[in-house]
């Protein structure tokens, strides 16, 4: 047996020189006297974007808890080592310098010896700058595994960052930095797109994205020989989403069989996403491992003990797979001396099938923010949270997020998360050996809210307010801003001779506006103002971050004042529907125990920004102009289906042609487009809010579109006026009992229409 690593189509010098282990399990018995046994672990790790300490110490953490394990295979998240959310810092040479010095560190310790260890990090080759895998056994560089798809829609701008690499024939020579190369005995690695042949199984990366693209890596590698795939991702949460993520994996090995194993980051690493965990191992189409989505812990490992004669028996009883493999391009390899696989030993147990683990759209709402919040919190040096509290279902929402929070810290605590209770203990500023042990205690400490109250506010709000702050354990505050609104009126009358008043009371379109504008922007002052000063009241050190409560569906139809209670240091819910968020009010009543929850969903949505009169009173979705529901309609047409107003009155047309007539669908059309294109402006102050939803509107990386427009439309609304005359529009033309089908479950409509109403598309 060689004691050099081998690779095919690549004529060159073998520099990793003798990987021998003598000491590893099976190494000295032949393939045919042993079963194949293999066990291996996967990881969530809660990396931080450029923080290499925070990074490494966790990937060590995860190697340590998995040779515990007895795991012979460790898989980390994609670009581990730098985090996943550098962006433009991928772009700086330092960034790559310290990537190979962080791994320089690991290859010089122990951390390898015995298990094979794929790290993610920026490689720069020539010119170009790939997004790789490392993987590495015995203090040696096995093989270097570019990306060669990469995600470049949606929250992803990869292409921004790397290359993409191209050669898919062979496998080249990679000069290892001189550092690195002097260190580890090494001159140069394979480099490229292929598989590392062991003794006893054979293992490939498929990284991240190029599980989703339409001719994966995996179908021609399993045709190849490959049993064990490497997924190594870097996947935020999205409502919803878990299901289509689960089932890839599933498909990639349930009519090919082989061993699936995924590794995701978990956490808040800088930026506006949260990465959802749920690092698993899937055999042959059945899960068998799952970590979890939402967690506190800095490193969760996952391990699974797997037969991979299971692999070998499916693949031989599929005489399709046998036919194609027989005639297969075939993928270049390196040979590395090893087994990876045991005896058959009946100490070590199998893992076998589970149900798949899924939390509720509710749920999501509740631990995915809450997570992300905690991560924001105890990273930024901040003391705690100031929330501008209305009683109404936004600012409840986030409320009641904080105080989820709260719980699963207390929870972290009590089951013996030392990092968690460090953190507490520091935010906390719990002293005398003291840490928090109650979740209404710990928010008393870390969480203001404050009801700013004005001549327009009713007393039903402003006790739901208080009571939920009880409920919760906030440092509650009641305070009137009709001192401050009133001198702001007295010093523009004072200038100009003229005072505003309300439309209810005779004053214009505009001065109404300007009235509750400036309520609106009060509260955002004032915000402000108490969060960097009532620490300083309390005599506690620190600042406190603002949380803001505007939701996707306000965000996306511009029904928010610029610069108001928006306007905050960041947003838990600016990427969650109306919808969805009254469904977490009832939801989180009962669950989180904060009762006044269900009242405060039940009530009907209102800014409190005009008088409240005895025949009037100002709802949300009367100022509109449309209702929460239809808004999210408007939003996954626009964005999710890339309607614009021509596609959208279409789709409505079959979506809702049952009840409105054309001309009706045309004016609610032109009513979204209008008042979405007035306010477009305001996306681009939004406060950096949590991503949650694929339709949100949020202009910095997502939904990127112009601000200044021709609100008016003329030559889309003028088309969509000449097909309304070409339909006869005033009369409506889909029965309820059209040969269209039954409009509420989606027949007839077409896909779009259909999907237009549904929450789950768009991942």
């Amino acid at each position: 047996m060689s004691g050099h690593v081998k690779r095919s189509k690549a004529n060159v010098s073998d520099p990793v020189g003798d990987l021998t282990r003598p000491d590893l399990p099976g190494l000295s018995k032949t393939l045919s006297e042993k079963m194949r046994l293999l066990k291996v672990a996967t990881c969530n790790l809660n990396q931080w974007a450029m923080d290499f300490d925070c990074n490494i110490n966790n990937i060590k953490e995860s190697i340590a808890k998995s040779k515990e394990a007895g795991a012979v295979i460790r898989l980390g998240p994609e670009l581990e080592i730098t985090g996943y959310g550098c962006e433009d810092h991928f772009l700086e040479l330092d960034t790559v310098t310290h990537a190979w010095e962080c791994l320089k560190e690991l290859l010089v310790g122990d951390w390898t010896d015995g298990m094979l260890c794929s790290f993610g990090m920026p490689v720069i080759k020539g010119s170009e700058r790939y997004n790789c895998q490392i993987l590495c056994m015995n203090r040696k560089i096995i093989m270097i595994r570019p990306k060669m798809w990469l995600a470049n829609d949606g929250n992803y701008r990869e292409l921004r960052w790397f290359t993409a690499w191209k050669q898919k024939d062979q496998l080249v020579e990679f000069q290892l930095p001189g550092d690195v190369s002097k260190a580890v005995s090494q001159e140069s690695v394979p480099f490229g797109y292929g598989y590392i042949q062991f003794l006893d199984t054979a293992v490939a990366a498929e990284i991240c994205e190029e599980l989703f693209t339409p001719s994966p890596p995996h179908a021609e590698l399993a045709l190849n020989g490959v049993e064990v795939f490497l997924n190594a991702s870097g996947s935020h949460h999205q409502l919803r989403k878990l299901d289509i993520r689960l089932r890839a994996f599933i498909g990639a090995t349930h009519t090919r069989g082989g061993v699936y194993i995924y590794s995701n980051h978990q956490g808040c690493d800088g930026g506006r996403l949260y990465y959802d965990g749920c690092a698993s191992v899937v055999v042959n189409g059945d899960l068998v491992a799952q970590g979890s989505q939402f967690s506190l812990k800095d490193v969760e490992v996952v391990i699974a003990q797997i037969d991979l004669e299971a692999v070998a028996s499916l693949r031989g009883s599929i005489s399709s797979f046998q036919e194609q493999s027989s005639c297969k391009t075939r993928v270049p390899s390196v040979k590395a001396p090893y087994n990876l696989c045991q005896s058959f030993n009946l100490k070590m147990c199998l893992s076998s099938p589970l149900k798949i683990k899924y939390h509720s759209p509710e749920e999501e709402i509740a631990f995915g923010p809450a997570c992300w919040l905690w991560d924001y919190l105890r990273r930024s040096g901040a003391s705690g949270f100031l929330l501008p509290l209305s009683g109404g279902a936004d600012s409840s929402s986030v409320a009641a997020i904080v105080g989820c929070m709260c719980q699963l810290v207390v929870k972290d605590i009590a089951n013996g998360d030392q990092q968690v209770k460090a953190d507490a203990i520091r935010i906390g500023q719990y002293t005398d050996g003291q840490y928090p042990t109650d979740s209404r205690e710990f928010a008393k400490r870390i969480f203001y809210s404050v009801f700013m109250g004005s001549e327009n506010s009713s007393e039903v709000t402003k006790s739901r307010a208080k009571v939920l702050a009880d409920e919760i354990g906030a440092w509650h505050l009641n305070i009137s801003i009709d001192g401050v609104i009133s001198a702001l009126l007295t010093l523009f009358q004072t200038v100009t001779g003229k005072r505003p008043r309300y439309k209810i009371d005779g004053g214009s379109n505009a001065e109404n506006l300007g009235l509750q504008n400036i309520q609106a922007r009060i509260r955002m002052v004032l915000a402000f103002m108490f969060a960097s000063l009532l620490p300083w009241v309390h005599n506690k050190p620190g600042f406190y971050l603002v949380l803001g409560s505007s939701n996707v569906d306000e965000g996306l139809r511009g029904y928010l004042t610029k610069y108001d209670c928006s306007s905050a240091d960041i947003n838990p819910i600016g990427s969650i529907s109306k919808q969805d968020l009254r469904s977490f009010l009832r939801w989180a009543a009962t669950h989180l125990g904060y009762a006044s929850l269900a009242d405060i969903e039940a009530a009907p949505p209102t800014a409190e920004l005009e008088p409240i009169r005895s025949n009037y009173s100002q709802l949300d979705e009367v100022d509109m102009g449309m209702t929460y529901e239809e808004l999210s309609v408007y939003g996954r047409l626009r964005k999710i289906f890339r309607c614009g107003p021509m596609s959208m009155f279409k789709n409505l047309c079959y979506r809702w042609g049952a009840k409105l007539t054309p001309q009706e669908v045309a004016e609610k059309v032109k009513h979204f487009f209008k008042y979405y294109s007035i306010n477009r402006h305001k996306m681009t102050t939004l406060t950096p809010s949590y991503h949650a939803e694929s339709y949100s509107p949020e202009d910095n990386r997502f939904d990127l579109r112009q601000f200044l427009y021709n609100v008016r439309w003329p030559y889309q609304f003028r088309k969509i006026d000449e097909l309304v005359k070409e339909l006869d529009g005033d009369r409506v033309h889909l029965g309820e009992s059209s040969d269209l089908g039954d409009a509420s479950h989606g027949g007839g409509m077409g896909v779009v229409a259909a999907g237009s109403g549904n929450p789950n598309v768009g991942h």
